[in-house]
């Protein structure tokens, strides 16, 4: 009999990868695929649904044909994605209404500043676990209800949307949601990527009636929501679909929760922080619901079948590796390799900070108006200082969260595991760890999302057994220890505060 394998559709904000997972949670198949990034207006962030749909299906087939595998050695698939990034389409067609609008996209902004003055913010939190802030999925529904042409249809010629959403016409979802609909034809998400909608009480784990009310997004659209690895399945491929073959498709986070999940965190006050277009430090709290009181989110980690939801703090960070593709973009560097070279090659940044907010700041500013800066130069700045500076500014960024996540959990850091495209910079896992004066631990498989919700999948379907088995599977390929002293790494931490302070409330015109 041939082995068999779990696959992982990774589809993360700048392109879908999809990768193959044997027993011991090495890598067998690899591909990927990047997708349009649009740019109506300042601020605004947009991606075609359907070019995410037909690249997946590519990379699919691609990665099974490379690695010279069949469809039926899956035993199962599982699902990870950009979060809180927001789809409306319709349910008989499946045709999206609108392009989706992506987690970084501010266009929100006002109608959050609404529910600021409102003084609706606690009773958010309260329910959800989040900020009110226009990275969510709530505001997004909204607008797209609110804003989008109605789609051309004979049914429903010049219909507005929120008729036909009433009617129970559309339906909307998470990019998780919107590809389990297109692989199995349900309307489905799991409990992770519900958690970051703003629209589900994390609590009583379920839509919440008061919040779909204040965001005018009718029940009838909403998905189903299941366990992150579900014995029952969401459902199977079509045996007559692109893959020929009826495969489960049993196992579901957002990318950040799978992260945490592939990092095995599976205990209380394992944390993990990955660095990818943004970073995303996660602290799982075991079953209780950590509230904050210093910026961060209250948020689900994960969900087994049959078992209680385990929580997590996170820290979301929304601009660390998008800072190094906007070096490329302006052409301070040729490619992400060059960062270290040229950041080794000066002792500092002389005085230079680069606050990187370009879709505002996350955890724990909160600032959808702040943006980026760059601060201290002088006539002897040169690239060489800002290629530094935007490093140093993604280990600051999480130095803050770090500190945050400390103060509520009361649970101190003595090791991160780290995962990304990031951290294959060897100078920049040296920086983390010396900045917030603590050891970083990087595994030898650092595409840790995939291969969550790889382990998410595999588990439901009994693939593997127990969360011991994949425990085991977890290896490091190196660690770092802190090098500075923390009187050192203290001084220069405490101007990046003044430089933070610079970049808050600037898009006033947007």
């Amino acid at each position: 009999m041939a082995d068999t394998y779990v696959g992982s559709i990774d589809q993360g904000t700048t392109g879908t990868r999809f990768m193959v997972f044997d027993h011991s949670g090495q890598v067998v198949a690899n591909a990927y695929e990047k997708h349009e990034q649009i740019y109506p207006n300042p601020g605004w962030v947009e991606h075609d649904p359907i070019e995410i749909w037909e690249n997946t299906k590519k990379v699919v087939q691609r990665g099974l044909e490379d690695a010279d595998l069949d469809a039926s050695q899956l035993e199962a698939l599982g699902i990870t994605n950009q979060r809180e990034t927001t789809i409306v389409w319709d349910k008989e067609s499946g045709k999206p209404v609108h392009n989706a609008l992506v987690w970084q996209d501010r266009r929100t902004t006002d109608r959050v500043e609404e529910i600021q003055e409102a003084d609706k913010v606690e009773w958010i939190r309260e329910k959800t676990g989040l900020e009110a802030d226009a990275y969510f999925s709530a505001t997004k529904t909204e607008w797209i209800l609110d804003n989008a042409e109605p789609l051309k249809m004979e049914a429903s010629r010049g219909e507005d949307l929120h008729d036909r959403a009433e009617a129970g016409e559309l339906m909307m979802g998470t990019i998780d949601a919107w590809l389990i609909y297109n692989l199995t034809g349900n309307h489905i998400t799991d409990v992770t990527n519900a958690s970051r909608t703003m629209l589900y009480n994390i609590r009583d784990l379920e839509w919440d009636d008061e919040l779909l009310e204040e965001f005018n997004v009718p029940r009838s659209m909403v998905p189903e929501v299941r366990p992150s690895s579900d014995e029952d399945y969401y459902g199977h491929t079509d045996a007559d679909g692109f893959l020929g073959e009826e495969i489960p498709v049993a196992g579901a986070l957002g990318d950040q929760q799978a992260a945490m999940f592939g990092q095995t965190c599976f205990d209380e006050g394992d944390a993990k922080n990955t660095y990818g277009t943004g970073s995303f430090y996660l602290m799982n709290t075991g079953n209780e619901a950590v509230e904050s009181d210093h910026g961060l989110l209250t948020t689900i980690g994960f969900q087994m079948s049959g078992e209680p939801v385990q929580y997590a703090l996170e820290g979301s960070i929304f601009i660390t590796g998008a800072a190094i593709e906007w070096l490329e973009d302006v052409d301070l560097i040729n490619n992400a390799a060059q960062t270290a070279e040229l950041a080794r090659s000066v002792d500092s940044t002389d005085g230079v900070y680069m606050v990187p907010a370009f879709t505002g700041l996350g955890a724990p500013h909160w600032d959808g108006r702040a943006r980026g800066t760059i601060v201290g130069m002088t006539r002897g700045t040169r690239k060489e200082h800002i290629v530094r500076a935007t490093l140093e500014s993604i280990a600051y960024q999480t130095r803050d969260v770090a500190e945050a996540m400390e103060a509520d959990s009361g649970v101190e850091l003595t090791s991160l595991r780290v995962d990304g495209g990031a951290v294959k910079n060897n100078f920049l896992c040296q920086l983390q760890s010396d900045i917030i004066q603590t050891d970083i631990a990087r595994p030898e498989v650092d595409e840790t999302t995939a291969l969550g919700s790889a382990y998410a999948a595999g588990l439901a379907v009994g693939y593997w057994d127990t969360v011991d088995e994949l425990r085991d599977n977890w290896q490091i390929d190196r660690e770092f220890s802190p090098e500075k002293s923390a009187d050192e790494v203290d001084k220069l931490y405490s101007r990046w505060d003044d430089a933070v302070e610079r970049s808050l409330d600037w898009a006033q015109e947007e």
